[in-house]
């Protein structure tokens, strides 16, 4: 797997570009199950069409590299796989959104960069970079004062405040799986496409078991038609450039979508969906900017050291 620290100035600026895009659209896709929420629209088969609808867009996509398609063993396992580990902390996201509001949720996303990050350091998919591991602190730090502000003025039910810790878990396992199981040689949104398939299939069970005879609420107005429209959209934008990001930047990197998502999650919450703003948003958000600055300039002092002319510079006596 490529990784920015390790390639050149251009993939950082493009990763930095995937990473913002992903991150607040991973955020308005929380703000939008809200609103299904508020619909009284069966969430889980809501999250599961929605899958399966960016799927089909994303297999579209791909209708021009159609010839390089392949299903093999390793393909499914890893569409099974990957699938399901996407699926469950969109599961409890949407779930647990009705409890706890889309800002709390949303605040979860700030911690699977620490998790994702000693996991690949124990991998040893990770080298240990001090200036790195500054970024990812000041990411986290700002994650945990968003969490602690949040909890001041009431988080809402215990029981999912609780179930909501194992999001970050989920997000950190499957950051590290998608890596390491990388299939080569398949397009990216071919690969995509399938993953997300998996996603729903995985949902499919439960969607059906615990909502059974629903699914036809999401097609009954237009109302509930427009949301999962523009929650399609989202996906397929949003996974598209997760993907490009997963490749080009590996695990650790890809994990910084979640502190973008806990700023822009909070503040979308906040500003559009009248929920209560924690005390110290501006501190949390102009730490979780700073872990990013520093993890970017991390990135880009790698690349420079790394690019021909440095080299080449280098060996000069």
């Amino acid at each position: 797997m490529a990784n920015v620290p390790t390639g050149h100035k251009a993939d950082v600026a493009k990763a930095l570009g995937c990473l913002l895009l992903a991150g607040t659209l991973m955020a308005l896709s929380l703000s939008v199950a809200k609103l299904a929420d508020a619909a009284d629209l069966p969430r889980l088969s809501f999250l599961m069409v929605t899958m399966a609808g960016a799927s089909l867009a994303q297999l579209l996509l791909s209708l021009p590299k159609r010839a390089h398609w392949r299903l093999d063993r390793r393909v499914i396992e890893y569409a099974l796989v990957s699938g399901i580990l996407l699926a469950l902390p969109n599961a409890l996201g949407f779930l647990a959104v009705r409890h706890v509001g889309a800002g709390f949720v949303s605040l979860s996303l700030a911690f699977p960069i620490l998790m994702t990050w000693l996991l690949a350091v124990l991998l040893r998919m990770e080298s240990l970079r001090w200036d790195r591991l500054g970024g990812v602190l000041l990411g986290l730090t700002g994650g945990v004062v968003l969490a602690l502000s949040k909890a001041s003025v009431g988080g809402g039910h215990l029981g999912w405040s609780l179930l909501i810790l194992l999001l970050p878990l989920t997000l950190a396992l499957g950051n590290i799986y998608r890596t390491w199981r990388w299939p080569d040689g398949v397009p990216l949104a071919f690969l995509t496409a399938l993953v997300l398939a998996g996603a729903a299939l995985g949902l499919l069970p439960v969607a059906f078991g615990t909502e059974t005879g629903r699914i036809g609420e999401l097609f009954a107005a237009p109302a509930a038609v427009g949301l999962l429209l523009v929650e399609i959209g989202i996906f397929t934008v949003l996974y598209l450039f997760f993907f490009i990001l997963q490749r080009l930047a590996g695990p650790v990197y890809l994990s910084q979508i979640g502190t973008v998502a806990a700023v822009m999650g909070t503040a979308i919450a906040v500003l559009f969906l009248g929920e209560s703003a924690p005390p110290n948003l501006a501190i949390a958000g102009g730490l979780v900017i700073a872990g990013t600055l520093v993890f970017q300039r991390a990135a880009w002092r790698a690349a420079q050291a790394s690019s021909p002319s440095t080299v080449s510079r280098a060996k000069k006596p």
